[in-house]
């Protein structure tokens, strides 16, 4: 079929904790073979938890692979086959211990199309109830409340670097009247 790959052959090159690396020979629609590398990751969520007062809950935390602390939502990696609503709600309590009244969908996002299976799912928490955190052990942030329209200044101004954070809260700023 035009602009569709057949798989081949498929070799598991890393069978880790979080991703696994695949190795796929591939035949292109032009009848030749290629090679393609695929990380396979179970998906995550990203939640933009908002106060009454269009206050953003955010984290701030360390990023091994950057190197840097980042400025996020709140956000973590489901289990393979967990129910990402299951998970937002979750993580939501974890991070900021926060529970909610309402739990929108915003939509999901692929990061990495060209080489990651990654599916961040993105949901607007609102009518917070605020509750303790509960991190994981190894996770260590801390919670930093901005306003909604200060968050998207710092998106345009290159502050916030992460594409979920930055797409997720681009997304409320438009469904909320305010871009």
């Amino acid at each position: 079929m035009h602009l569709e790959e057949k798989t081949i052959s498929s070799e598991m090159m890393y069978d880790g904790k979080i991703i696994k690396l695949l190795r796929d020979s591939v035949e292109l629609e032009n009848g030749k073979t290629a090679l393609r590398e695929v990380i396979k990751h179970p998906g995550g969520v990203g939640i933009v938890p908002l106060d009454e007062d269009n206050n953003v809950l955010m984290v701030r935390q360390f990023r091994y692979p950057h190197g840097k602390v980042l400025l996020e939502i709140p956000a973590g990696k489901l289990e393979y086959g967990e129910n990402p609503r299951e998970c937002g709600l979750r993580e939501l309590k974890e991070e900021t211990g926060c529970t909610c009244d309402s739990f929108e969908y915003l939509g999901n996002l692929i990061p990495t199309p060209a080489y990651d299976t990654e599916v961040i799912h993105m949901y607007l928490a609102r009518g917070l109830h605020s509750g303790e955190q509960n991190p994981d052990e190894d996770e260590f942030l801390e919670i930093e409340k901005i306003p909604l329209e200060k968050a998207v200044e710092m998106i345009m101004n290159n502050e916030i670097a992460d594409a979920k954070t930055q797409i997720a809260l681009l997304k409320t700023a438009k469904m909320l009247g305010n871009l």
